[in-house]
């Protein structure tokens, strides 16, 4: 698979830089029981993405309004964020992924198992992060196995940078949290790194 940047064919295209991806829309079947939960829990769970500032607590049922809302970034086939809500009812959860069979797992899991405390924007979190959320309106950060992009010509590619860093801490709230795992030590290394600079 290319996983470069692809070039863009628009003329003068410096003044409008493309931002670089730390992901790959990767090509993925969606189940019949993952096309079902979109269709049955579609309505309930999944948000839209929008360019305006919009409060994270106002995208879930008003009786959920005063519970913190953790930010969850690339939930993957959504199994361990359907555990976390569970055993964490009094908390909200905004999950970003762009991987459709991915979002339909959790659909079909969040529907299942009843768990109103998640809702779902299937689009770049940091596009998310950086055009929806107002500063200091997050409890918490989840962000669990981001691609490592192995190769050193792709580390640039690799999602824990300074810059989102430190948009992320502009919007935790006095006492929020931000909480990272990832099995690759040298990406390890790199998110102490950046999390260490940042003040």
């Amino acid at each position: 698979m290319n996983d470069e940047t692809p070039k863009s064919t628009e003329p003068n295209d410096i003044s409008h830089p493309r931002r670089i991806k730390s992901f790959v829309r990767r090509a993925g079947r969606t189940t019949a029981g993952q096309q079902k939960a979109y269709e049955v829990y579609g309505a309930q769970f999944l948000r839209p993405y929008q360019a305006q500032t919009t409060l994270p607590a106002s995208l879930f049922a008003p009786e959920r309004a005063a519970c913190p809302v953790v930010l969850e970034i690339g939930f993957g086939m959504g199994e361990t964020t359907a555990h976390i809500a569970g055993v964490l009812p009094d908390s909200n959860f905004l999950c970003c992924e762009v991987h459709e069979p991915g979002v339909g797992a959790l659909l079909k899991r969040a529907g299942e198992g009843h768990l109103d405390n998640i809702r779902i924007i299937a689009h770049d979190a940091v596009e998310v992060l950086e055009n929806m959320l107002p500063e200091q309106s997050l409890a918490g950060l989840h962000l669990f196995f981001p691609d490592p992009w192995h190769k050193k010509r792709h580390h640039k590619r690799r999602l824990v940078q300074p810059e989102l860093v430190a948009k992320l801490c502009a919007r935790l709230q006095t006492g929020g949290y931000i909480h990272m795992a990832t099995d690759w030590q040298p990406y390890a290394e790199q998110m102490l790194e950046v999390l260490n600079a940042e003040t």
